[in-house]
């Protein structure tokens, strides 16, 4: 089972089940299946989003999604379950990281491609939890 912890500001009317929807069709769509993880999304305004890029990417750009895994996915294969990363959780979950929304920068995302709020909260959070899963982009 797929557990989507979600965490936001009453100021920010985000759609938590396309939260859900997002990390679940990731699941699906890379196949993996019969595995007990956790995925936690935050949605956050833009101090915060600033403080943690100023503190882990040392740049000054506004970003719209941030993830920050747990463990090295490099080091671990989730779809064959096996272990080489870090010891394992004492009760079996995956516990695969955090993916950051900025509320701010979401929605001046969806204006500028034309799009409903909820469609660029899915794309950018399904962004997200792929990086989570250790897929890249150039």
């Amino acid at each position: 089972m797929i557990k989507v912890l979600i965490s936001t500001d009453p100021r920010y009317p985000v759609n938590r089940k396309v939260l859900r929807k997002a990390v679940l069709e990731v699941f699906e769509k890379e196949k993996i299946v019969d595995i007990d993880a956790e995925v936690s999304v935050s949605v956050v305004g833009r101090r915060k989003m600033k403080a943690l890029t100023d503190k882990y990417l040392k740049d000054s750009r506004n970003h719209e999604v941030l993830s920050f895994p747990i463990e090295d996915p490099s080091t671990r294969s989730v779809r064959s379950g096996q272990e080489h990363g870090f010891a394992g959780a004492p009760d079996e979950v995956l516990r695969l990281g955090d993916v950051v929304l900025c509320w701010p920068e979401v929605l001046l995302c969806a204006a500028k491609d034309d799009v409903m709020v909820d469609a660029e909260v899915l794309k950018l959070t399904a962004h997200g939890v792929e990086h989570l899963l250790g897929k890249h982009h150039e």
